[in-house]
């Protein structure tokens, strides 16, 4: 098994993407046989001579998926997070720990930034049909209006016909010509 190539796999975890980087984590570690360390509720009890055999199979399999479960999740880390990382060696701890530092004030803050910065300067590329993009702006204004920034539908359709190209400029002289403001099922 290459802890490397797995990680790779995995999108990285940068602060503002914890689900994504979480459903993928745990996918990976599924796959492998590896969740138990994540999927159980507590740590199985410390070996003693008076532990069965049963006893003893569980604690050594608990603490090699804790073990590479911690490792894979340290290797899909932005270079730039792994110094606010929680120092933990317990991987469902670690993971809890890094979804409490994603949903912090200042993450919320950095998405909203992050969110405006990608709904006012995305252009459309033609990669996607233009459905696809003009429901891909209004998700992003859906997101901003779910931590409390709402985007005025005016708004939104105007930073929709700013990212169209120059193939679209004679749309866009007819939506400015005509004396009614579209509203976003419109413009779909």
């Amino acid at each position: 098994m290459n802890l490397a190539g797995l990680s790779n796999n995995v999108v990285k975890f940068n602060g503002l993407n914890y689900a994504d980087w979480s459903e993928q984590i745990q996918f990976q570690l599924g796959v492998l046989g590896l969740d138990m360390a994540i999927m159980m509720d507590e740590m199985p009890a410390a070996i003693t001579e008076t532990s069965t055999s049963d006893e003893k199979s569980l604690y050594e399999a608990w603490h090699r998926s804790n073990r590479l479960s911690l490792n894979l999740m340290r290797m899909s880390m932005a270079e730039n997070v792994k110094p606010s990382m929680p120092k933990t060696e317990n991987a469902k701890e670690f993971m809890k720990m890094i979804k409490e530092y994603s949903q912090s004030d200042i993450t919320d803050k950095s998405i909203v930034g992050t969110l405006m910065s990608e709904l006012t300067t995305k252009k459309f590329d033609w990669s996607q049909p233009i459905h696809e993009h003009v429901t891909g702006m209004a998700n992003i204004a859906a997101r901003l209006k779910s931590m409390g920034m709402e985007v005025n539908e005016s708004f939104l359709v105007q930073f929709i016909m700013n990212s169209l190209p120059p193939e679209f400029g004679q749309f866009q002289v007819n939506y400015n010509t005509i004396k009614d403001k579209w509203n976003f099922q419109e413009i779909k």
